[in-house]
Parts: C-alpha cells; sequence; structure tokens
C-alpha cells in the first residue's frame, strides 16, 4: 500500500514535490562541483615531459613535515614549499658512480631578460648545456657553448633574426652580459630555451651549486625499481626519489601547491556546501511534508498505521531524491569545469594539470541527497505517524505551539557550543581563531535549526509591535498577527535568509577587512617617491644599484619578494618576507614599517630578521630572540630577531636581507625597486631617467607597490567571492523556493480572507509586511553570527574590528528584501487571480 501511495502522491499531487526536488537538484550540482574538484586535488598528477627518457628523477622535497602528539599518538603535517625546492648539484656524481647508472644530468632552469628592441628574442628559459641530453636521450651534435657562448632556440633565433655568430644580450639572476650565438638547437618540448657552459649557467642561475632536479638514466639490463633503489641509497635521504608517474610532479613544482588549494577548496568547502544542503533538503522536505498534515490525517483516521504512514513519507523521497540528484550531476560537472578554469587561468593550479570527473563524487551527491530525503521524511513523519486515528483530523488543523523538549534541549546545546567555540576564538591568534569559524557558524546555525519556531515566535513579537501598534494599518497588523501564531511556517522562510547572511557575510567581510588593514598599511608604510616594477618575471639584477646611481636619487632599496614558513602550535603558517638590499640604515627613506621594538638598522647579516608583531606575538618571540624558520626553499634557519613592527600586513611579515634569501627562491629577481627622491628633484624627469634603466621597467608611486600586494590576496579575495556566490545563490534560491512553497500553501486562508471582505490591495500589503519580517529577522539573526565569528578572527588578524563596506552591506540587505519580497510577491498575485469561493474551498 505504501509504494502505491507514494506513487499516487507523486504523479497526482506533483506541485507537492516540487519544491523539494529544487533543494535537493541545487544540493547535488554543489556537492557534486565540491566533490570532483577535491577527487581532482587527490588525484592531481601532471603529465611527464621533459624527462620521459629518465626512468629516475631526483628533486628536493617540496614540503615542510612536522610532527606532534595527539591523544597519545604520533600525528604529522605537512604544508607546501613557496618556492621550488633544490638538489645539490655534487649528487649528481655520486648518483653516476653507483654500478648500474649510465648517466645523472644535473637540470638547471632559471629566466633571461632580454634587451628588449625589435631585434631581440622572446622569453627565453635558461638551462646548462648538459641538459641538452634530455632533448632526445643523447647529447645534440655540435661543440658545447664556452664561456662567453650561448646555443639558442631555434624557433627563437629566427624570430630576433640571429645566427650563428652573432651576439646577443642576455640578463639572468645571476647577473648577464653579451653573448656570442655559438649554435641553434630544435626547439624543446618545453618551451624556447638558451643554452649555456654548465659553469656559466650554475652561476647565471642565482642558485650556484644547486639544480632543479637530477635526471638518471640506467644501464641496459637494470631495471627502474634496481635503479630507483641504488639512487636512493646514494641520495641517503638528502633529496627525494621520483619514478612513474612522480616524475611529472618534479617538472611542475606548482602541483603540489595546487594539490592543496584543490584539495582545500573542494574539501573544506565541500564540507560546508554539503552541511548547507542538508539544513536546506532537511527544512524543504519537511515543510513540504508538513503542509500535507490533513492528507496523512486523514490516512490515520481510516486506519492507516504509524509504521505505514512513515514508509510511506520514507517512499516518496527515494522516488523525488535521486531524480533530482540526478539531474543535477551534469550541471555539477559544468560549475566543477568552470571553477577549476578559473583556478588555472588565475596561476592557482598549473595548466598541465586536468580536472578529473570521475563517477565517485557524483555517487556520493547522490547518496547525500537520497540520506537527507530520508532523514527529512522520517523527521517529518513522526509527527503525523504517531497522532490517534481519532485526534489526527484536529491535531492536524493546529500548529504546535512549541517544539518537543528534545530539539529545545538539543538547540540550546548548539547554542552554548557556537557560544563556547567563539569565546575561545577571542583568546586565539588570527590563523587559529579563522580555524574555528566554520565550527561557530554551523552550531549557530544548527540552533536555529532546532529552535527555529521559538526564534521566529520571537523575531515576530519583537519586530511586530510596530506593525501592532498601528504603524502600518490593518494588513500590517494581520501580517504581524499571522507571523507570530505561524512561527513554524516563519521559521521555515528564515532559516534560509540566516544562512545567506551568516555565510556570505563572514566569507565577504573577512576579505573586506583584510583587505582593508593591508591597504592602510600599503599607504601609511610606503613613503618611497618612485616604485620600479616589471612588465616581465622582474628587474634585471643590479637594477636597484644603478638606481640609487642615478642623478637626483637619494635612496633606493631593491625588494625580493618570497614566502617563508613557521610551526603555530600544531600547525604550520605561512608568512609574506620582504628581501631588501642595500644599506637598512636606509630602509625608513622608502619603507616606514611602523617599528615597535628593535631596529631596522640591524638587518646587515644574513642571520637577522624583522617580524611583524603579531607575527612575533604567535610565534612567541621578541627583540633579541631567535626564531625557526623554513625559507623558501624549504631551508631551515633560525635568524635573529633584531626589530618588530606593525605595519605587516599587506606589506610584508618578515623583512630580511636579500643576500640571505636569493640562494632560495625560485628566481631570484626583484619584484621592485623603492625609490626617495633627493630634495628639489623634478619627479617627471626623474622618472623618465629611472624608466630607461631596463627594457620593461615600469615607474609609478607608492599605488604601484599596493597593486603588487594586492595580485598576493587575489586569489583569497576570488575564492571567497566565489564561495559566497554559490553558497549564497543555493541559500537565496532555497529561500524563494521556501517561500513560494509556504505562499501557495495559503490559498484558503487567502480566499477565507477575500471572501470577509479583504480587497486585494491589503492582502499583498499584509504579504509584503510579511516578507519584510522575514527578511529582517533573518539579516538581523544571520548578521549576528557573522559578526560573533568575524571579530575574533579579523581582531587575530588585522588587530582590528571587522570592516563592513556599505556597499557589502547594501547588498546584502537589498538582496534579501528583494528576494523575499518577490518570492512572496509573485505567488501572492496568483493566488489572488483565483475566485475567492473557489479558493476558499480549495486543497
Amino acid at each position: 500500500m505504501t509504494n502505491g501511495l507514494a506513487r499516487a502522491s507523486v504523479r497526482f499531487r506533483p506541485a507537492s514535490f516540487v519544491g523539494s526536488l529544487v533543494a535537493l537538484f541545487l544540493a547535488a550540482v554543489v556537492i557534486t562541483a565540491c566533490g570532483t574538484l577535491l577527487q581532482t586535488g587527490v588525484t592531481a598528477h601532471a603529465p611527464t615531459v621533459r624527462y620521459a627518457g629518465s626512468p629516475v628523477v631526483v628533486s628536493g622535497d617540496p614540503y615542510v613535515r612536522i610532527t606532534f602528539q595527539e591523544a597519545g599518538e604520533r600525528q604529522s603535517q605537512q604544508s607546501p614549499l613557496p618556492e621550488r625546492a633544490r638538489v645539490a648539484t655534487a649528487l649528481a656524481a655520486e648518483i653516476a658512480a653507483r654500478p648500474g647508472v649510465a648517466g645523472a644530468v644535473p637540470d638547471l632552469s632559471f629566466p633571461l631578460l632580454t634587451a628588449g628592441g625589435p631585434d631581440a628574442p622572446p622569453a627565453l628559459t635558461g638551462r646548462n648545456f648538459s641538459a641538452t641530453a634530455l632533448i632526445a636521450g643523447n647529447p645534440p651534435p655540435g661543440r658545447a657553448p664556452g664561456a662567453g657562448e650561448v646555443v639558442l632556440e631555434e624557433g627563437a633565433a629566427r624570430a630576433a633574426g640571429l645566427a650563428p655568430g652573432d651576439r646577443v644580450s642576455l640578463n639572468a639572476p645571476g647577473g648577464g652580459g653579451s653573448y656570442l650565438v655559438a649554435g641553434l638547437l630544435p626547439a624543446p618540448a618545453d618551451g624556447p630555451s638558451a643554452w649555456f657552459a654548465d659553469p656559466v649557467a650554475d652561476k647565471l642561475s642565482g642558485h650556484p651549486g644547486t639544480a632543479d632536479a637530477i635526471a638518471v638514466t640506467a644501464r641496459d639490463g637494470v631495471s627502474t625499481a634496481a635503479l630507483a633503489e641504488r639512487v636512493r641509497r646514494a641520495v641517503d635521504g638528502r633529496a627525494e626519489v621520483a619514478t612513474g608517474d612522480a616524475r611529472g610532479a618534479v617538472e611542475v613544482p606548482a602541483l603540489a601547491g595546487a594539490e592543496e588549494v584543490l584539495t582545500g577548496l573542494g574539501g573544506s568547502f565541500g564540507g560546508i556546501a554539503a552541511l548547507t544542503a542538508v539544513f536546506v533538503v532537511v527544512g524543504t522536505i519537511a515543510l513540504a511534508t508538513g503542509q500535507r498534515a490533513r492528507e496523512f490525517a486523514v490516512l490515520r483516521a481510516i486506519g492507516a498505521t504509524p509504521r505505514q504512514i512513515r514508509r510511506t513519507i520514507a517512499t516518496e523521497a527515494l522516488f523525488v531524491a535521486p531524480v533530482a540528484a540526478a539531474l543535477g550531476v551534469l550541471p555539477g560537472v559544468a560549475l566543477a569545469r568552470w571553477w577549476f578554469g578559473e583556478l588555472v587561468d588565475r596561476g592557482a593550479v598549473p595548466p598541465q594539470v586536468s580536472l578529473d570527473t570521475g563517477v565517485l563524487p557524483m555517487a556520493i551527491a547522490v547518496g547525500i541527497c537520497a540520506l537527507a530525503a530520508l532523514t527529512a521524511g522520517w523527521v517529518a513523519a513522526r509527527r503525523p505517524a504517531r497522532l490517534r486515528p481519532g485526534q489526527a483530523l484536529g491535531e492536524a488543523a493546529v500548529e504546535p505551539a512549541r517544539p518537543g523538549a528534545v530539539r529545545i534541549v538539543l538547540g540550546l546545546g548548539a547554542l552554548a557550543g557556537g557560544t563556547a567555540l567563539a569565546v575561545l576564538a577571542a583568546r586565539l591568534g588570527g590563523e587559529d581563531a579563522a580555524d574555528t569559524a566554520l565550527g561557530v557558524i554551523m552550531c549557530f546555525l544548527l540552533g536555529v535549526a532546532l529552535l527555529g519556531p521559538l526564534l521566529a515566535r520571537l523575531c515576530a513579537s519583537v519586530l511586530g509591535l510596530p506593525l501592532k501598534a498601528g504603524a502600518a494599518g490593518a494588513p500590517g497588523s494581520l501580517a504581524a498577527d499571522n507571523t507570530r501564531a505561524q512561527a513554524r511556517r516563519l521559521a521555515s522562510a528564515i532559516t534560509p535568509i540566516i544562512m545567506v547572511t551568516a555565510f556570505c557575510g563572514t566569507l565577504l567581510l573577512i576579505q573586506s577587512s583584510v583587505g582593508h588593514a593591508s591597504g592602510e598599511n600599503v599607504r601609511h608604510a610606503v613613503v618611497a617617491d618612485h616604485v620600479l616594477g616589471s612588465t616581465g618575471p622582474g628587474l634585471p639584477a643590479g637594477t636597484a644599484e644603478r638606481a640609487a646611481r642615478t642623478p637626483g636619487v637619494a635612496a633606493a632599496t631593491g625588494v625580493l619578494r618570497t614566502g617563508a614558513l613557521h610551526r603555530s602550535g600544531d600547525t604550520l603558517a605561512s608568512v609574506t618576507v620582504l628581501g631588501v638590499s642595500g644599506d637598512p640604515r636606509a630602509l625608513p627613506e622608502v619603507l616606514d614599517l611602523g617599528v615597535r621594538s628593535g631596529s631596522l638598522g640591524a638587518l646587515r647579516a644574513a642571520d637577522t630578521v624583522a617580524l611583524d608583531a603579531m607575527v612575533a606575538e604567535d610565534l612567541g618571540v621578541r627583540a633579541g630572540d631567535r626564531v625557526a624558520l623554513w625559507l623558501g626553499d624549504g631551508t631551515e634557519v633560525r635568524p635573529t630577531v633584531v626589530a618588530t613592527y606593525a605595519r605587516g600586513l599587506g606589506v610584508g611579515q618578515a623583512v630580511m636581507p636579500r643576500a640571505a634569501l636569493a640562494a632560495h627562491v625560485t628566481t631570484a629577481l626583484d619584484s621592485e625597486v623603492l625609490v626617495a627622491a633627493a630634495p628639489g628633484t623634478d619627479p617627471e624627469e626623474a622618472a623618465r631617467r629611472l624608466g630607461a634603466l631596463a627594457p620593461g621597467t615600469t615607474v609609478t608611486d607608492a599605488a604601484g607597490y599596493g597593486t603588487q600586494a594586492d595580485r598576493a590576496r587575489e586569489l583569497n579575495a576570488w575564492a571567497n567571492t566565489v564561495m559566497a556566490a554559490v553558497l549564497g545563490g543555493f541559500a537565496a534560491v532555497a529561500a524563494a523556493n521556501t517561500l513560494v512553497m509556504t505562499v501557495l500553501d495559503r490559498r484558503r486562508e487567502i480566499g477565507l480572507l477575500r471572501l470577509s471582505g479583504t480587497t486585494r490591495r491589503q492582502v499583498r500589503d499584509m504579504m509584503r509586511w510579511e516578507a519584510l519580517l522575514v527578511a529582517v529577522s533573518g539579516l538581523l539573526v544571520g548578521a549576528a553570527i557573522a559578526w560573533i565569528t568575524l571579530v575574533p578572527i579579523t581582531r587575530g588578524i588585522t588587530g582590528a574590528a571587522p570592516y563592513v563596506p556599505p556597499g557589502t552591506a547594501a547588498l546584502l540587505v537589498g538582496g534579501a528584501l528583494l528576494l523575499t519580497l518577490t518570492a512572496t510577491g509573485l505567488p501572492t498575485l496568483s493566488l489572488l487571480r483565483t475566485r475567492p469561493i473557489e479558493a476558499g474551498n480549495g486543497r
């Protein structure tokens, strides 16, 4: 019987299931997209191209790893390095001496800057000549270049009109000069290149004594496994040994960071999306089931058992959920493709990685939707199933005054848990506080969902006071009475609005607060008159020195941007690091960091560092202490803290001498040169002279530094915006869906109001006031949750309260008002087209 009832309900009353189908469809779209990104992060790999002929590749470890004790067990955590981890070139000789090894070739790569002009070759990658063996597995014909010679790739040479015997000017991180073109080679698979003699390439790379990797080949009869084992014994833990698909990760060092981005985005955001989907689906199905209370009451009155009622509702859920989820799978994959493409375009994921559209995320999305539908149906079926047949019709006509005792206890417990987490976050630093944000939001949302009717009744009572007092006439008073009497219905409409406000407010305001604080720091810290930048990978070596010798320049400081890692409790945290050149005593002339203790003039030795005061506080160090850091390539150092300063966010959270960092970054080129002009210097003339120092040099004011700093935050800002849009859009559609369902369910009520003499305009005004009560209630509660979550995070990161841009606040408020008014007004107009006598007698 139950299957027949379920099929009949879906077949003859499809409108009752449209709302549930929409909610399940949207849930499947979001979960499929996030699951696809997560799966791609787990399975991410890059095809092996350059090292395809080398069965074993030796490289540096791309991760920093720490261990700690948790619950009596040894745990570990790793974090990808911000720069390429390199390997000592001397290891090649040790590996080549092992039996069974045919050759071990160090492979170097570094960017080359040309002298510019119409005859300059395109962007080139500098390499050591011995690595030409990797092109086809054997050294190419012709002699190796000498000390002042270079071998060019044929396409690049033709584009610049160069031939053997010509000269070309090239600049590299380690220096540059004019080189004789000694020969031409076919284009390698990894783009235009220029080959130098091995000692010359070693110097020009800026990383003397190290290589990107060492490619190892085997003698005849030696298997890859045997070769790899011999190589591991040779390196003895000093480097990583890769075979098979792992060689692709050596070619693309950004793969480690991309894996973290994809798994973090797909995993953490996918978890939030899944929980949000469950909230929305459960609420929507519970509402749809509650609207059919009279139908279930009739079934109980004619003898249906509680088990039959529960099975009927469960079967209906199983009919709707798989269909809705299956419809959402393909749009979810399309959303994942767009998302992934944006990450590639923004440089967060290397283009060599492909999106993994496996069936597992789709199956999980269908399973979660089906489980959520079953759970919602079971919860919603409890009340109609346990009613006595003689009381069923009477009970179905009256909404319960309050939730059950168990629900109230659980709701209060969730609110207490959210409050406890918020208090804990207030005592933690910014990074640790941010880790608790999801827990705070989810606890409060769970409490709101469980205590929704009580909260809705409270909001309706308080916010409805002006309406009851006659501020909006009879429609307003009627709206206040309706919302208070039908608190359960109001709660179903308020909860999605709260979700939109809490999630979107938190995500958007975190970014606006960080961006505002960073902008203020840059505005006050960068006091340079001119900021030199580059349209290429960086400024040529020695630009800062040449700028300092330019007439009209009082001081010039080169800035090398990189990153570092430090341990914060049981986690690894990253900081931005500035490597500054020149006399550190002149640094305040171009960069006023707001020193709190110590002196920036002490940044002379390679083992010194100045730290942002909040980072120093998190690490528990002060001026004179040593601090443990991992530099960009994973080198562990313990420099002495010589100063702490206030304006680190957006500028640089650590400052070190450039010489201490140059050998530990992928590209040792300055990103900017900060210039202080001498008194009385003509700014335009100084800018013209500085712009002529090197091809591709840009000259701006302090805003140029801020633009560069903004690029570092661009990915985070975009990710937060997309997450807010996806979650906000999902919750907004769910809110509209719920509002439409609640309005259409009031057909009899509106018909009876019309029969009693209420005009169309009064009905419309009443529904508008109810929509405003829903919107304002949801905005106030959601804003309170967002504020409680944001305060400890922003104080820990920026040292200030959250910054609320008027435009963002207006967008959230206006969006919520427009959503509720539209989702209430359109179905109301539809109901008003029905004759009152027909509506009053309708189902």
